[in-house]
């Protein structure tokens, strides 16, 4: 279901399309900006930052793959998700508009249920890819140089304390350890307990 911060904006030039969608929208708990005409688009989309489009095809002036093609040409709004709206259905059609880079494809007359269900699926494939980049953001924080004791492996953190490795890396990353001995440390340790059992000997 959408939390109270998604975002849609419809883009169609037909009033009665836009108030059925805002309707069907808003009951669903959806914020739903609405405009008439491709440049309108293009204008407010860095001001609302919408989590997704909706975008119709034939419209007058700009249609809507070169939005689309702008959009994506945008790095600040490439990431974002535009589902084509229209009443074209072949599949010349459709992998035009899968190339100008939507993400999916609603033919018209459209059935609310199915709207809905294309929007929640890549509302919730846009968050995920969020949640990916900020992790990935994170794990870069590891990739600097980090001051390593040689001798004890100790890691000096950011407030000048010393953790162990696995305490530090546990602390910026969703890494877990589990505990192994390496053959090394291994034949280490054996050898110890045979020089240990010969001097109790």
């Amino acid at each position: 279901m959408p939390s109270e911060q998604d975002a849609i904006l419809v883009v169609d030039d037909q009033p009665a399309n836009l108030k059925v969608l805002l309707s069907f929208l808003q009951e669903h708990d959806y914020r739903v900006y609405m405009v008439d005409s491709g440049q309108r688009a293009l204008d407010i989309l860095p001001k609302i930052q919408p989590d997704l489009v909706l975008l119709d095809v034939m419209m007058p002036g700009m249609n809507g793959f070169e939005i689309c093609k702008r959009i994506k040409a945008d790095k600040d709004l490439a990431a974002l998700p535009v589902i084509f709206m229209t009443a074209l259905d072949s599949v010349g059609d459709k992998m035009a508009g899968f190339s100008a880079g939507a993400v999916d494809y609603i033919t018209k007359p459209f059935q609310q249920l199915e709207v809905l269900a294309r929007i929640n699926t890549h509302i919730t494939l846009r968050k995920r890819e969020r949640e990916l980049e900020e992790a990935l953001e994170e794990i870069k924080t590891l990739t600097g140089i980090l001051p390593i004791c040689s001798y004890c492996k100790q890691i000096r953190n950011d407030e000048g304390y010393w953790q162990q490795v696995e305490e530090y890396i546990t602390e910026h990353s969703e890494a877990i350890f589990s505990h192994g001995v390496c053959p090394s440390c291994y034949q280490k340790v054996m050898n110890d307990l045979k020089k240990e059992r010969a001097f109790d000997s």
